[in-house]
């Protein structure tokens, strides 16, 4: 938890910085993959994700460490050879949980966030899940435990393949020569997020494409297809919390409304997308049918909102960074306070970027909270050690989001709902 947290200190602003450089290039370049929203719900899908992973609010069905005291045919000592092997390991169970992902409905839910975007650049590569609580698939590790691949190689492994990832969510890349033959590269990967029919499920590799040309799964990019990003059931919000769960909310409300004993049971393990026939017709969903003729999910805002809603995602930034820099001192329960007070501040401010008036709602709640625990401990987990006036600064936070919050619901979210006749949608 802690080690992790510290290679974090170093991955998130690298990962920040890369991506405003690919926004500023775009920009130069005439050629702009961005949206304001867009980019602010996607660089808030990773803090979730992250503080989660942090967090370890996960478990595996199979511990790894046990499947290899079990099966394990050598001991390889810790050369070149099992690091290689660890590699090519991850990567074989990255493809096989990825395709299963993609095809069964049930586990489609963990991988939705990570295609919700109907843009492609550097920023939808940090959408990853927070659903995903149970790890089932260690399974798919065997290749590693037969050779002995101690547990610890693989931890060191890991983020290394999962870092490895970020570079090729990218649309100013081209074809990449004699890379193409073996690597994920960014026009692979362009296929792969597209939902385009030609493209649809193609190209699940993670950083190897041979899987795919081996189990038939390839898509070549074609130059007459132009990729057409997102999902087809568009999740219709900037809200990454919302969207971990969409799937798999649908699910629970087809299984409990059908009348067939029958679905309810199958519609876990059926082809993504797939819902009972008595269901389809009276509980219809938002579906694109024709992908070069729908409109992004968009909601309209004045400068200022927009510069009011980067101003809170780059303030929970802030947070996040001296949490994982000081998990150690804020220990055990504090971490799961701070982890909390986190999603409840991502979940505040996406809704407000959905121009959901009851985001005022939950901006107070969170300001009120944090107000509460300043108070009760004098300082904001210890925070005023390394900075003597740190609680006036979370006071003054506080206070002043809780008032322009309150300035742009009411000023701009319920003034232009009225304006233009339109009923506020006050969700939770």
């Amino acid at each position: 938890m802690e080690q992790y947290g510290k290679i974090l200190l170093y991955a998130m602003p690298a990962f920040l910085a890369l991506v405003l450089l690919e926004k500023g290039y775009g920009l130069l370049a005439g050629k702009d993959t961005y949206r304001n929203m867009d980019m602010i719900s996607s660089l808030s899908s990773g803090i979730t994700n992250v503080v989660k992973d942090v967090l370890g609010l996960s478990v595996s069905i199979l511990a790894y460490g046990w499947l290899v005291s079990k099966v394990a045919i050598f001991q390889l000592e810790s050369t070149f050879w099992v690091y290689f092997i660890a590699f090519m390991a991850l990567d074989l169970s990255g493809y096989l949980t990825h395709r299963i992902a993609h095809r069964i409905n049930f586990f489609w839910n963990k991988h939705a966030i990570h295609h919700s975007s109907e843009d492609f650049n550097l920023a939808c590569a940090l959408r990853q899940t927070i659903a995903g609580f149970v790890n089932m698939f260690t399974i798919f590790l065997l290749p590693a435990a037969l050779f002995g691949v101690p547990g610890k190689v693989i931890a060191i492994v890991a983020p290394i393949h999962l870092f490895a990832q970020f570079w090729y969510h990218t649309q100013h890349i081209g074809r990449m020569g004699f890379l193409e033959w073996f690597l994920v590269t960014p026009s692979h990967h362009r296929v792969h997020h597209a939902i385009n029919p030609e493209y649809l499920d193609k190209n699940y590799g993670q950083i190897f494409i041979f899987w795919d040309k081996w189990f038939g799964t390839f898509q070549e990019e074609l130059p007459e297809v132009p990729a057409v990003y997102g999902i087809t059931r568009p999740a219709s919000t900037w809200n990454p919390i919302k969207i971990n769960f969409q799937h798999i909310w649908l699910l629970i409300r087809d299984a409990w409304r059908t009348k067939s004993w029958r679905d309810k049971l199958r519609i876990w393990f059926m082809p993504t997308g797939w819902r009972p026939a008595d269901i389809q017709e009276k509980y219809p969903v938002d579906k694109i049918d024709d992908v070069y003729h729908f409109e992004k999910y968009e909601t309209p805002s004045s400068k200022w909102f927009k510069a009011w809603s980067w101003v809170q995602m780059l303030a929970t930034f802030v947070l996040v960074f001296y949490f994982f820099g000081n998990l150690a001192d804020i220990g055990s329960p504090g971490i799961f306070w701070y982890g909390g007070f986190v999603f409840l501040s991502v979940y505040a401010y996406s809704e407000f970027m959905d121009k959901n008036p009851f985001s005022l709602f939950w901006e107070t709640i969170k300001n009120a909270i944090g107000l509460i625990w300043v108070w009760q401990s004098g300082d904001w987990f210890g925070m005023s050690k390394l900075f003597p006036s740190a609680v006036w600064i979370m006071v003054a936070y506080f206070v002043v989001a809780t008032l322009v919050t309150t300035y742009f619901v009411i000023g701009e979210i319920i003034v232009e709902a009225k304006r233009n006749n339109r009923q506020l949608k006050w969700s939770l």
